[in-house]
C-alpha cells in the first residue's frame, strides 16, 4: 500500500475562474517556467471555446473534457515467477486527473500548423463530446485492461 504523501503541493485557484483544476492544467501546459504564456494560451482557448460552442461558461466544457478523458482502469506490470504480467488496476482519482490533463495537452501539442490556443480549444471540445486523441488514448487503456482481465487475480 502507498504511504501518505507528506508534502503535496497545493495549487492555488486561478484568479479569473477561481478553479484549482484549471490552474493545475495551466501548470501542465507551461514550458520553461513561462506561466504567463501558458495562462494566455489557456484563456485564449477558453475564448475560442465560448465562440465555437456558444456556452458562456467554458469551465463546464473543460471539466467535462477532463472527466471524459480520465481512465478508470489501467494495466501495471507485475513480475511473478520469472514472467511479467500486465495486471489491470483501478486508477486513483489523482492519477486519473493527471493522465487526463497530460493526454489532452499532448494531443493538442501534436497538431501542427495552428496556434496552441486553437489546438487546445479544439481538443477540449472534442474530449467533452467523447471524441479526439485523448479519448482514443483512454479507450486504448481500457481495452488493454479488459484484454488482461484474466490476470486480475495477481493484483496486489
Amino acid at each position: 500500500m502507498r504511504r501518505k504523501v507528506k508534502n503535496r503541493n497545493i495549487v492555488q485557484p486561478d484568479f479569473i475562474y477561481n478553479s484549482a483544476k484549471l490552474e493545475k492544467f495551466i501548470n501542465y501546459i507551461m514550458w520553461s517556467g513561462k506561466k504567463e504564456t501558458s495562462r494566455k494560451i489557456m484563456y485564449q482557448a477558453f475564448d475560442v471555446i465560448k465562440e465555437k460552442t456558444g456556452n458562456p461558461n467554458p469551465l463546464e466544457i473543460f471539466d467535462l473534457a477532463i472527466k471524459n478523458a480520465g481512465p478508470l482502469t489501467e494495466v501495471r506490470s507485475k513480475r511473478i515467477g520469472g514472467a511479467n504480467y500486465q495486471v489491470p488496476r483501478e486508477v486513483r482519482a489523482e492519477r486519473r486527473l493527471a493522465l487526463a490533463m497530460r493526454w489532452i495537452r499532448d494531443a493538442a501539442r501534436k497538431g501542427k500548423g495552428k496556434p496552441m490556443h486553437i489546438k487546445l480549444a479544439e481538443e477540449l471540445i472534442l474530449a467533452s463530446k467523447n471524441e479526439g486523441s485523448a479519448i482514443k488514448k483512454r479507450e486504448d487503456t481500457h481495452k488493454m485492461a479488459e484484454a488482461n482481465k484474466a490476470f486480475a487475480h495477481f493484483a496486489w
